[in-house]
């Protein structure tokens, strides 16, 4: 039996500072947050949005609106992953026609989650643009996706797992990769 070799890549005072970052280089590109809205793809997408709202409001002071999407419909695997796909619902109570949306989620890596996730949101609405926010970036795409705002990229091998720990999901903030020794 296969044993995983575990490595942290990120502790919690390094997801905050990651976040942080993210945050003040979101408030530096965006020109003012008037239209700016986060979309955080379900699960851990939106813990992430959560958090950077609560950051951009306070370097700022001006309040960024959080939405929740639930891409399951929208996966290219739906008839692979399960026969009865759960559901979770998308939340997002505001229009998103003529918004400035960034999109955020834990992992960056084939683009097929993120592909799901843009059309989505163009069903909901035309909105001004649509940038992207990712806790980590690991590469190995399979579309042409491409992160505006990354965390941390970190080279993978397609046998290497990124896992996201989220204090509001896990009950601890960390990131590791995992490899079958």
């Amino acid at each position: 039996m296969a044993t995983m070799q575990t490595r942290i890549v990120l502790d919690k005072q390094d997801l905050n500072r990651t976040l942080t970052r993210i945050a003040h280089e979101i408030s530096e590109r965006s020109r003012g947050m008037e239209h700016l809205v986060l979309i955080g793809i379900r699960r851990r997408g939106v813990a992430i949005a959560q958090r950077l709202s609560q950051k951009l409001h306070d370097i700022t002071g001006v309040p960024v609106p959080v939405g929740a999407l639930d891409i399951t419909l929208y996966r290219d695997d739906l008839s692979e992953i399960d026969a009865q796909p759960v559901l979770k619902k998308t939340e997002i109570p505001f229009s998103v026609k003529g918004k400035r949306i960034i999109l955020c989620d834990d992992v960056l890596y084939t683009g097929r989650t993120i592909r799901a996730a843009l059309d989505g949101i163009i069903d909901l609405g035309r909105p001004m643009s649509i940038q992207l926010a990712v806790l980590i970036d690991r590469g190995h795409r399979e579309l042409p996706i491409q992160a505006n705002y990354v965390g941390k990229a970190i080279s993978t091998t397609s046998d290497e797992q990124i896992e996201v720990f989220l204090e509001e999901d896990d009950h601890i903030d960390q990131v590791l990769v995992k490899k079958a020794a």
